[in-house]
């Protein structure tokens, strides 16, 4: 699903629409594309606290896009992502009280 968005995020970027938000993001610069990522994570933070499921999945895309968006404008790739992640799989954390995983 992000690579996807990412895919068409970096296409838009590369070849600009007149009209097109992701457009209009990246011409405004970064400082706007991570003001927008801080307000969507907040709106993802409050429909959560509501338990509204629409709203947390509406929100939630709305972070994704933006995601997507300062990933292609600062040139992280979700691969690149991807591979932090898969570093951290199956490590313990450096909590504590939290019970040890063994089941992957």
């Amino acid at each position: 699903m992000l690579e996807t968005l990412y895919k068409e995020v970096l296409n838009r970027k590369e070849e600009p629409k007149e009209g097109s938000y992701s457009n209009y993001l990246f011409d405004k610069g970064l400082d706007k594309i991570l003001k927008k990522v801080g307000e969507e994570a907040a709106e993802v933070i409050i429909a959560a606290k509501n338990a509204d499921k629409d709203e947390i999945a509406n929100e939630t895309a709305d972070l994704l896009y933006h995601l997507a968006v300062m990933l292609a404008e600062t040139g992280v790739t979700p691969q690149d992502v991807d591979k932090v992640l898969q570093g951290r799989q199956g490590k313990k954390s450096r909590v504590h009280d939290r019970k040890t995983i063994t089941d992957y």
